[in-house]
């Protein structure tokens, strides 16, 4: 088949429209076109589940080393050291493995008492009010604080710098391509003073760890993180454990908001609280667009693709398809999943994941433990827009 076959599918991530609700249109693709390609922004995209995930795992194929956005790659960007998610084996490996030691499910377990603390304290406030916004009063308090607490940045600055962060990341309409770059590459600097002191001055805290760490690299150098790569470090840590983490919050309000007798279901009865965010992960993906380079010439559906073309993996599409989920598009807590792929698959799965799963359920047991019921303020709910994540701004509810 031919990109001008195609012609009549129409799917563009910078698109506000088809952004606010992308189903229909990755549906006709993964029907019609399960091999897409867009010509005003010269990339592919796979949107069927054995495909995305194929693509994920093969990395020799899919590199993330230019970058795993659609704007970087085609930028040329330069990814500093340490941006594990904008590398391929074997530097990814060797900064995964550091960062694994820190970052371990176990330790992010661990968090849940200080978790449900910083929830009750998000909330606790509007307990008697009229309603609250499950973004702006939870999903952008609570995973500030804990990747806050965790890497030692004092509460009084944590806010500040997840705008900053949080506006880097904004699209604006009518803009051609948003200027991710800048944002890898200045946001960074935000984190200095902090980095600074620690390698001086070590503490009990996540960023401690990370700069007095002692690895051995990819050239067999027995070292400790250079000022540069901590600070990556930092900036990749504080950026993940807010943004997306976020959304997925305002998804667990906006999904069980719609869906009223599931959400019973789950106040009912809490052990399927752990499925409801599972179920929400699978149906919103916070992140659904991954980008790759293309490293050698491939073939999809018969769409020929060539070596140095972008290739999106559109896991959010992924997820949704019916042939890996019967009724994909349908909302379902007693769904058996297996795996979707909201956090990635392979070598890049989500280092984050524990951490993300433990606050999404977290969030949604809390919220329960005070409300049981609520609606949303569709008149009020505004929709962000990235070109790799997906998800609310504000998700204002009433709760009586």
């Amino acid at each position: 088949m031919s990109a001008t076959e195609q012609a009549e599918i129409y799917y563009d991530p910078y698109d506000f429209e088809i952004d606010s609700d992308p189903y229909p249109v990755w549906k006709r693709m993964r029907d019609e076109a399960p091999c897409y390609y867009n010509e005003r922004y010269d990339f592919f995209a796979l949107t069927r589940f054995a495909d995305v995930e194929r693509g994920l795992i093969d990395w020799e194929t899919y590199r993330s080393g230019r970058g795993s956005i659609l704007e970087l790659i085609r930028a040329d960007f330069e990814v500093p050291p340490g941006l594990i998610l904008f590398e391929d084996p074997p530097v990814h490996d060797v900064h995964r493995a550091l960062l694994s030691r820190v970052f371990t499910p176990k330790k992010m377990n661990a968090l849940e008492p200080k978790v449900r603390e910083f929830c009750a304290r998000a909330l606790d406030p509007f307990v008697g009010e009229d309603g609250f916004d499950f973004v702006r009063d939870l999903g952008a308090q609570m995973p500030m604080r804990v990747i806050g607490m965790l890497l030692g940045i004092p509460e009084q600055d944590q806010e500040a710098i997840r705008d900053v962060l949080d506006e880097g990341l904004r699209l604006k309409e009518g803009d051609e391509v948003p200027s991710t770059q800048e944002v890898v590459t200045s946001a960074a600097e935000m984190f200095a003073e902090y980095v600074d002191f620690r390698m001086e001055h070590p503490s009990d805290d996540l960023m401690s760890e990370l700069v007095q760490a002692e690895f051995e690299d990819e050239t067999g150098t027995v070292r400790r993180l250079t000022r540069e790569e901590a600070l990556t470090y930092v900036n990749l840590l504080a950026g993940a454990g807010n943004e997306t983490t976020n959304r997925l919050i305002g998804w667990i309000g906006k999904v069980l908001g719609e869906h009223p007798d599931q959400r019973r279901q789950v106040a009912a009865d809490r052990t399927l609280v752990p499925k409801a965010v599972e179920e929400v992960l699978r149906y919103e993906a916070p992140s659904p667009v991954q980008a790759r380079y293309v490293a050698r010439d491939v073939e999809h559906h018969g769409v020929k693709v060539p070596e140095g073309s972008v290739m999106l993996l559109l896991n959010g599409a992924a997820n949704r398809d019916d042939r890996q989920f019967p009724d994909g598009d349908r909302f379902d807590i007693h769904r058996v999943i297996g795996h979707h792929l909201s956090f990635g698959y392979g070598l890049h799965f989500c280092l984050g994941a524990a951490l993300a799963r433990l606050e999404g359920r977290v969030a949604l047991d809390e919220v329960l433990n005070r409300w049981t019921d609520w609606e949303i303020d569709h008149d009020n709910a505004v929709l962000g827009h990235t070109s790799t994540a997906r998800g609310w701004e504000r998700l204002p509810v009433r709760t009586r």
